[in-house]
């Protein structure tokens, strides 16, 4: 709200991604009428969903954090790519993953110093219960292969949301980055 207060915005169309997305269901539950129209991509109605115990989220973010520097990037993107979007690039791995650090603004071998801030932070927010008197436009999008905001945590988000629209697209956690222009096209549709 400060963000488009200061740009002088009396609506927005809402876009958040992962962690993002619930911070995007605060705002338009909080002020929905500066909400043209609300776009939840890849994420939850539940922040615990996110930090829930998964082996596989469990081994893969250590790794992250452990391990030469390639190991960690390439630990980095096997969280937002499908095997199959790893194997197509199986060649330029390591080029890929520095191309993608101006996406995130850092080298993806250095762990974000906020990550387990905003993940503690977002295991205590639930609005499963207040989704339903939400009447903004909403969109939801998930990957059918992301393994930390899971397809079926999307399908949840519409049962919960009214009238929402569902898109299911073949890519993982990085589906804003991976599917660019079908995200996009989403969004200008949307």
């Amino acid at each position: 709200l400060d963000v488009m207060d200061a740009l002088g915005w009396k609506r927005a169309h809402v876009v958040g991604h992962s962690i993002g997305g619930l911070v995007a269901q605060a705002l338009a539950l909080e002020e929905p009428a500066r909400v043209k129209s609300l776009t939840l991509m890849c994420t939850f109605s539940q922040g615990k969903q996110a930090s829930r115990f998964d082996p596989w989220l469990v081994w893969v973010g250590t790794r992250t954090y452990v391990g030469t520097r390639r190991m960690r990037r390439l630990a980095f993107l096997e969280m937002i790519l499908s095997r199959t979007e790893r194997e197509a690039r199986a060649g330029d791995l390591e080029t890929y993953a520095k191309e993608l650090g101006a996406f995130f603004g850092r080298d993806l071998a250095d762990p974000a110093a906020i990550a387990m801030k905003q993940l503690s932070a977002a295991t205590k927010y639930d609005a499963s219960a207040r989704l339903g008197t939400l009447e903004v436009p909403t969109l939801v999008m998930s990957g059918t292969h992301d393994r930390i905001a899971l397809p079926e945590f999307g399908r949840e988000l519409v049962r919960l949301v009214p009238r929402a629209r569902y898109v299911e697209r073949d890519a993982a956690h990085g589906l804003p980055i991976t599917r660019a222009k079908e995200v996009n096209d989403l969004l200008a549709e949307h």
